[in-house]
């Protein structure tokens, strides 16, 4: 029984590090309708910037972690303004490989700026470990698992009991019945797309210590993300949530039980489980179907 519940921790904390992406690639379909492909490599950049600020500029970690959040927020507020804006009203297609080339080229300005050589990046927890009953729960683990739920707390606060969490709905909902009502749609979805780029920024700082910081190293985390929003709903920030964590035990718990799962199998067994689900429910655990008047 130990065992399963050490699967079980380590699929929690993995899952914590899905669930903040995930919970982006939500935030921006539910506001534009596309999958931002680009929003991992987002996170990637901005955690190298924290990589710049703490080991270039000697900044403490927190400190660190603060800023490159708010320069997480205004380069999502810029990149949909500057880039993703100007093609609104193109196809959805068009729109999709306009976040490819931003994925193409954000992993390329990386490169050039840091150089492709692996990074080391430090967590900010320490390194002891507590052992209940022969579960070991280390301190990233739990620093993990404890930071994606206050995001994920801090985004439904946000949305649930603000006036600009409603005025973010309202224009993801419906844009042109809220610019009715005076709301500005357009800094609306650009502060959406901001706090988009610092869920990114956190899932990017939360694996870089345990995955080596390099400018390919959110892809696999990407890769999982996704499959998490949908496996939840992808209309559901909830279910993005609910779908990581779900997809991180099970993970877990098939490697750990099944060994002739290795870790270059755990991705396409996810993959495959998602598939299996969504023939079942296209819309995901926790989506709702969409309806259409004809």
């Amino acid at each position: 029984m130990a065992s399963f519940f050490q699967y079980v921790v380590v699929g929690l904390s993995n899952g914590g590090i899905y669930a903040t992406l995930a919970l982006a690639l939500v935030l921006i379909h539910r506001a534009t309708g596309i999958v931002n492909f680009a929003q991992g490599e987002m996170g990637m950049f901005a955690t190298y910037l924290a990589w710049s600020l703490i080991y270039t500029a000697g900044i403490t970690y927190w400190l660190s972690f603060s800023l490159t959040l708010a320069l997480a927020f205004l380069g999502g507020m810029f990149v949909y303004l500057a880039i993703i804006r100007p093609f609104s009203h193109r196809s959805e297609l068009t729109v999709v490989m306009v976040t490819i080339a931003l994925l193409v080229i954000l992993n390329g300005a990386a490169g050039w700026i840091w150089s492709p050589q692996q990074k080391f990046f430090e967590s900010p927890f320490p390194l002891s470990v507590l052992s209940v009953r022969g579960v070991v729960m280390s301190a990233q683990d739990l620093g993990v698992i404890a930071v994606s739920a206050a995001c994920a707390l801090i985004v439904w606060l946000l949305f649930r009991f603000t006036r600009i969490g409603l005025q973010l709905r309202a224009s993801a909902l419906g844009p042109a019945t809220s610019r009715l009502l005076g709301i500005r749609v357009t800094l609306m979805l650009g502060i959406g797309w901001g706090l988009a780029a610092m869920l990114s920024a956190v899932s990017g700082m939360m694996a870089a210590p345990v995955v080596v910081l390099t400018p390919s190293f959110m892809l696999i985390v990407l890769t999982y993300a996704f499959a998490a929003a949908v496996l939840g709903g992808i209309d559901s920030p909830f279910g993005a949530v609910a779908g990581a964590y779900i997809l991180g035990v099970g993970i877990s718990l098939l490697s750990g039980y099944v060994h002739q799962i290795g870790p270059e199998l755990q991705l396409p067994v996810a993959l495959g489980v998602l598939l299996l689900v969504l023939m079942v429910r296209p819309n995901g655990l926790f989506g709702h179907p969409i309806v259409r008047r004809v």
